[in-house]
């Protein structure tokens, strides 16, 4: 019996060839590549103010999220208008207007004397870095307070860290006390004006004098002084 010819002519392989080419090519039409974007990781922190003073009513708060290398504020040197608007009048617009700041709250409203509340501030992970924190004492000159960025990069979830902060002085206005000057309900007068009549740097503010203590023109009592600290924080990061 003659064995069987397995040899295939040329034409033969070429069609074979031709054959396993278009089925190589079927695999690799229906290996569709996914070119969605993948959804931002988000993390989010919760911060709890506590006013500690007697009789200073705070301006609402400002959180604000930044890199690690941004201040609001430092120490011996002058104040940003941004800080003077903020520490003069209670305003934080300039301060949200930024272009440091990478997400910012505000508060809902005066925060006044032993009240609470609690800000949330959700980051993009890559935008985790630093936090500030800013608020006006109302019934000052130019006295304010806050967190000055704080590392947040690395906290874990459930995580926390509490703290409390002094008084600063803006610089930028004489504490006077006099009538007309404060913007709080001890005195419903101005806030920021362009004018610094002061040491024109930040620093720890010496505390109010009052009426009852030499200062005659003063609007302000005993009621109105404070000891630093004047503000406690807590941070958490919840996400």
């Amino acid at each position: 019996m003659k064995p069987t010819d397995f040899t295939l002519k040329p034409s033969l392989l070429a069609m074979l060839a031709a054959t396993i080419l278009l089925t190589a090519c079927d695999d690799d039409d229906n290996d569709t590549v996914d070119e969605t974007p993948a959804a931002p990781v988000m993390q989010t922190f919760t911060v709890t103010v506590t006013n500690l003073t007697a009789n200073q009513p705070m301006s609402p708060v400002i959180l604000a999220g930044h890199a690690s290398d941004a201040m609001l504020w430092n120490a011996g040197e002058m104040a940003s208008e941004a800080i003077e608007k903020m520490a003069e009048g209670g305003d934080t617009a300039d301060i949200a207007a930024l272009d440091v700041l990478t997400s910012s709250v505000n508060g809902a409203g005066l925060l006044m004397p032993g009240a609470s509340e609690t800000l949330t501030l959700t980051l993009d992970e890559t935008d985790v870095a630093s936090i500030s924190l800013a608020t006006m004492l109302v019934n000052t000159n130019d006295a304010f307070t806050g967190i000055n960025s704080y590392s947040i990069a690395g906290m874990q979830v459930d995580a926390s860290s509490s703290m409390k902060f002094m008084a600063y002085d803006a610089g930028t206005e004489a504490n006077s006390e006099a009538k007309g000057t404060l913007p709080g309900p001890a005195d419903g007068g101005e806030g920021f004006n362009t004018a610094r009549d002061d040491v024109d740097f930040v620093h720890i503010h010496p505390g109010v004098i009052s009426m009852y203590d030499g200062l005659d023109d003063s609007v302000l009592d005993a009621s109105h002084r404070f000891d630093n600290p004047v503000l406690a924080v807590t941070i958490m990061r919840t996400e």
